[in-house]
């Protein structure tokens, strides 16, 4: 299977307002893939329709070959969902949760499944905690566990670390990590700039339109960049693009003088290119 997840000409409206827009995506098997956008973008609509919890009204979505709608049980018995905002009972215990999760998979040996489940979080001395006793991160966790009981073989994550701490956040993605080594897919929205380096790939969405759609280290290369050489106590300026490939031209024209005391680059970071994209797009004229 070439793709994992694929999406092409999706297209959502809700009457006048159009949550995705002719988005294509074709997202590798064991990669991590991020959706990044601000408020109102159309990750949560894109996430929910590759659950199968919204169809599309135009283009076909497709998960692990399937069609999220028509092969509804057959996809949710192959996915995980974490939603961005837990979904728990609070009278159970964590365990008690995560085993509520994997019944409704119709899954053999579910005290064992729970317990693994339990213990790749890091929860299990937590486990017969009640829900409502614990902190908004270990809630997180237990999400997470009840999205991972069955085994799934493509994760879906709305903001996972909204709101915890960043050890946690780190421990988040140490994990996710350790499911793409054993081939699981992970698609997560976030909108945590520092996490997006740990993306395989990542589309940039805004109004519903993809805007790219690239790997971290390509989107830094489309950011501006200032080399500042200084010859002789004077500083001599360069406004650059495409920075790996223009810096050779830059130390070229110098001939490497030893007069070249400094070179200093100031690059732009992930989330000024990404606040740069999101506002070329918004101040771009509309075709309609």
């Amino acid at each position: 299977m070439d793709s994992a997840v694929s999406l092409r000409g999706v297209e959502k409206r809700y009457g006048s307002i159009t949550a995705l827009a002719d988005v294509n995506l074709e997202i590798a098997p064991g990669t991590v893939y991020g959706i990044v956008g601000p408020n109102g973008a159309g990750k949560t609509t894109l996430i929910r329709t590759l659950v199968g919890a919204l169809a599309p009204d135009a283009g076909e979505a497709r998960v692990l070959g399937l069609d999220p709608r028509r092969d509804q049980r057959r996809v949710r018995a192959q996915i995980g969902y974490m939603p961005q905002a837990p979904v728990l009972y609070e009278d159970l215990t964590a365990a008690e949760n995560v085993a509520f999760f994997a019944k409704g998979h119709l899954l053999d040996g579910v005290r064992e499944k729970v317990r693994r489940s339990l213990e790749f979080i890091d929860l299990v001395d937590r486990a017969d905690h009640l829900v409502r006793t614990l902190s908004g991160g270990m809630r997180q966790r237990v999400s997470l566990a009840a999205a991972l009981v069955h085994e799934p073989r493509v994760l879906l994550l709305d903001e996972p670390t909204a709101g915890v701490d960043p050890e946690l956040r780190h421990s988040f993605w140490q994990r996710f990590r350790d499911l793409t080594a054993e081939g699981t897919t992970l698609l997560l929205s976030t909108h945590q700039m520092d996490e997006v380096v740990h993306c395989d790939r990542v589309a940039i969405l805004r109004d519903g339109k993809v805007l790219t759609d690239e790997s971290p280290d390509r989107l830094l290369t489309e950011g501006r960049a200032v080399v500042t050489v200084w010859v002789d106590d004077t500083p001599h300026r360069h406004e650059i693009t495409d920075y790996p490939s223009a810096l050779p031209g830059i130390l070229a024209e110098w001939h490497l003088d030893p007069s070249v005391t400094r070179i200093e680059v100031d690059n732009e970071n992930l989330e000024d290119v990404v606040l740069d994209l999101v506002a070329q797009e918004k101040d771009a004229p509309d075709d309609h």
